[in-house]
């Protein structure tokens, strides 16, 4: 019985045409990175499971992939002793006993371990960037798949505000090159710190922020529903509802949230920080909008300081990029006092925003530039140098094949989208002469088989 083939909800295949755009993407992104003096790495698709767990908080956790151990990872387990009560199995704890390893869920907790395997071979601050796939146990809807790729910018070694200051121009610089208007939304971890502080409970402030993190989802009063299931009490949710709508200036805002966190050193501090930083981006002249949101959370748990949000302010879909200052995460591996902050590009996202506002450039999905017509063997040998010649000159160039029918292969080329085409048969070989002609116009010129300067201005 034929099989019908069939990919993993939540993962895509990607055509040569949206390979393409997706590689304008890539390209683009890589080089404001570059322009900015970051220098590319890889890590491996699998960690360690040890070096992923803990690190996203318990929902992040529960999304992570994890891998069987080799060979049968299910001899000698003695299962009886993983389970609970009710008769079923502690899933997590016989998870950690079944695999060892996991998908990377992001790109930043392999780069802090890379820096703590590294950091006597690297100079710091050490600036890199990292393009690769990601993998979360999500559900798969709009906006949202398994496996996805991060384009990641970071900086490690300096606690330095100007590292955020440049991240922000970052951003600036990778949506205008792309043409896509965006909102930069911008918090402090330290003042959702302070605020926990204030409403009488600092132990909750990853329930906090995980809630926190969900009002553009769900609204305010789910939010606050949440935050009383958690445990907090009605009067401290009365202390934050008013927090996370506050509206106005920057200035506004902080200089009220000084007398909300006047108790709150850590809070306060969080407040300095980010009048630093909007110092910062004023005096540069980012030419974004950039908003500081005392409701933008992240729900992950490594951040520590500054954090980042980007919406594409014309198309609908979940933010486009974020990241944020941690402080901690290399002291997990082994290396203290090692700041870093950084943003990480959806290029998923980015992709669809594109092409759901008819962004990308024309003409991206162009494999080639110039395709020789196959009359025969004579005409293919007589051919082959002519786009050899081409290619060493920078032109794409492609030799049909088949021997067959012109028009086939003239089909071959619209279907393509290649604008030129060569018709060179007996006659021509015997001339050296190349004939080539502009498929959108109909314009057609001769040239000497040598005469490469004259093709290339023909075809540009």
């Amino acid at each position: 019985m034929t099989q019908k083939p069939s990919i993993p909800k939540g993962t895509r295949d990607f055509t040569p045409s949206q390979m393409a755009c997706r590689n304008y993407i890539f390209d683009t992104v890589k080089e404001v990175f570059r322009s900015f003096g970051y220098s590319e790495i890889q890590t491996p698709s699998m960690e360690n499971l040890s070096t992923l767990l803990g690190k996203y908080g318990d929902e992040g956790d529960k999304l992570l992939f994890r891998i069987l151990n080799s060979g049968d990872p299910f001899d000698g387990v003695d299962f009886a002793s993983f389970r609970n009560p009710e008769g079923g199995f502690r899933s997590a704890a016989l998870s950690k006993e079944l695999c060892g390893k996991g998908l990377r869920y992001d790109l930043t907790v392999p780069f802090a371990r890379f820096v703590v395997q590294h950091q006597n071979e690297l100079s710091f601050p050490f600036k890199r960037y990292q393009i690769q796939p990601v993998w979360r146990a999500d559900r798969p809807q709009k906006g949202r798949y398994r496996e996805f790729y991060q384009c990641d910018v970071d900086v490690v070694g300096s606690n330095s505000q100007l590292c955020e200051l440049e991240l922000v121009q970052i951003v600036s610089a990778v949506f205008r090159k792309l043409g896509i208007r965006v909102l930069l939304k911008i918090n402090n971890r330290k003042v959702l710190q302070g605020l926990a502080e204030v409403c009488g409970f600092p132990e909750k402030v990853v329930d906090i922020t995980v809630a926190i993190d969900k009002l553009d989802k769900t609204g305010l009063e789910a939010v606050r529903e949440e935050l009383l299931s958690k445990g907090l009490t009605s009067e401290a949710v009365a202390v934050l509802e008013p927090v996370l709508s506050l509206s106005g200036t920057t200035a506004g805002k902080i200089s009220a949230m000084r007398s909300v966190l006047s108790g709150s050193e850590t809070g306060i501090k969080g407040l300095d920080e980010l009048e630093e930083l909007f110092g910062f981006i004023d005096a540069a002249g980012v030419d974004c909008p950039v908003e500081m949101d005392l409701s933008l959370a992240r729900g992950l748990n490594y951040y520590t300081g500054a954090i980042f949000e980007v919406k594409a302010a014309d198309w609908e879909i979940g933010s486009i990029c974020g990241g944020g200052r941690y402080d901690n995460l290399t002291g997990i591996f082994g290396l203290q006092n090692m700041s870093g902050v950084g943003i990480s590009f959806g290029a998923d996202r980015i992709y669809d925003v594109l092409a759901g506002l008819d962004k990308f450039p024309a003409g991206l999905g162009t494999p080639a530039t110039l395709l020789f017509a196959n009359m025969d063997a004579a005409s293919a040998s007589y051919v082959l140098p002519i786009a050899s010649a081409l290619r060493s000159r920078g032109v794409s160039a492609e030799v049909y094949p088949d021997q067959g029918k012109l028009r086939r292969q003239f089909d071959y080329a619209a279907r393509k989208g290649i604008p030129f085409i060569s018709i060179c048969g007996s006659t021509e070989a015997e001339s050296g002469t190349v004939n080539i002609k502009n498929l959108s116009d109909g314009e057609q010129k001769s040239f000497g088989r040598e005469d490469v300067e004259g093709m290339l201005a023909f075809m540009a």
